[in-house]
């Protein structure tokens, strides 16, 4: 029996429900939203969001609607907030599932308002301003007519304004600091036309840990739960009692000996300096692993970090061993914990010129899950 698959993403969900507890902690009394969009970046959204949920997440965050009816499917009852709709968007299963929904324009409110109407029960909303992100959100020159709106659909019962969000930029302190304002801003105007939300919630997880000022009631962990930091600055996640959930992993494919000025992979951009050997790893494009990390990237192999050598292709890459001793079947370990000595999701991002969130979200479903702890 093989000791593992040929490749796995293996997601320690105990590490998702420590991550949860530990930002929980500090962002106390705010609650926390366990952000599991895009699969839960990657790492599957009905195993961490229960995981989430065992860490003292009280809410759960998806992008559209699709992904909280597979929450609900799945039979997580949790309360679910969908915030990204099409404009054609049919809202009423949503409304009979009690998802909550998030409202970015007068239309998408007036079109919530009439699918409750149809179902005969209101609509939970999050009513979201744009505060200076330039995408999803009430324009706030609109902010005013959707917030009297709001209030005339909750006097009618179709509608309950469960809560006010928005989004920051996380472009300096100072930005931030405008859009912080910006919000209050939209809060005391919702407060002007008689809402009285239950949540309000700014702070994703870069601002839940370094801006208490927008904790509100409410904070949305994303990349946090994942044990990924959100700051790019160089901080782990260890000097955040975080620790990284997702490890991927292969077992080498194939061994060669080569002479110097061999070259490998597509356009033999590497060539050997010297006599050494090279594993070949079954990843690739397909599976997500970032060709622009082609000559950059390191994997954790034989007890060291060794370098990806040559184009990264669409199924495997060659990794430069020197003169170690590999063979077959050994573990190779793309990231994972650096604690261990694997590289971390964040080091690859900045080996391809991006950041640890893009990394885990785009490993494919080629490479199967596999989940060790969690409740």
């Amino acid at each position: 029996m093989n000791p593992q698959p040929f490749r796995e993403a293996v997601i320690d969900l105990d590490a998702i429900r420590g991550n949860v507890a530990a930002i929980a902690r500090q962002v106390a009394p705010a609650q926390v939203m366990a952000v599991v969009k895009a699969d839960a970046y990657g790492h599957g959204a009905v195993p961490v969001a229960r995981a989430a949920i065992a860490g003292g997440a009280e809410w759960l965050g998806v992008a559209d609607i699709a992904e909280a009816l597979a929450l609900r499917d799945a039979g997580i009852d949790a309360p679910v907030l969908a915030w990204l709709h099409d404009p054609a968007e049919a809202f009423a299963p949503a409304i009979e599932r009690e998802v909550d929904l998030g409202v970015s324009s007068a239309p998408q409110l007036q079109a919530i308002a009439d699918a409750a109407a149809s179902v005969a029960r209101p609509a939970a909303v999050h009513l979201k301003i744009d505060s200076g992100l330039s995408r999803n959100g009430v324009a706030p020159e609109e902010w005013g007519a959707v917030v009297a709106a709001a209030a005339r659909g909750e006097r009618e019962g179709s509608l309950r304004v469960r809560g006010v969000f928005s989004h920051l930029a996380n472009t300096s302190p100072e930005e931030d600091t405008r859009q912080l304002a910006a919000f209050e801003a939209a809060l005391a105007a919702a407060s002007d036309a008689g809402l009285a939300p239950e949540v309000r919630h700014l702070a994703s997880t870069a601002a839940a840990l370094r801006m208490p000022a927008a904790r509100f009631d409410l904070v949305r962990i994303g990349i946090g739960s994942y044990g990924v930091p959100p700051f790019g600055d160089g901080t782990t996640a260890e000097e955040l009692g975080l620790r990284p959930a997702m490890t991927l992993r292969a077992r080498v494919a194939a061994v060669r000996r080569v002479e110097a000025g061999t070259g490998a992979s597509y356009g033999h951009i590497w060539r050997a300096e010297r006599p050494t050997t090279l594993a070949l790893v079954p990843l690739g494009y397909a599976d997500g692993v970032p060709r622009q990390a082609s000559n950059r990237a390191e994997v954790w192999l034989a007890g060291a970090r060794r370098p990806v050598v040559g184009r990264i292709a669409m199924d495997q890459f060659v990794v430069d061993v020197g003169d170690d001793a590999v063979a077959p079947g050994d573990e190779v370990v793309l990231f994972g914990d650096p604690l261990t000595g694997a590289p971390s999701a964040d080091d690859w991002g900045d080996a391809a010129d991006t950041i640890g969130y893009e990394i885990v979200t785009r490993i494919g479903a080629r490479v199967p899950r596999t989940y060790v702890g969690g409740p």
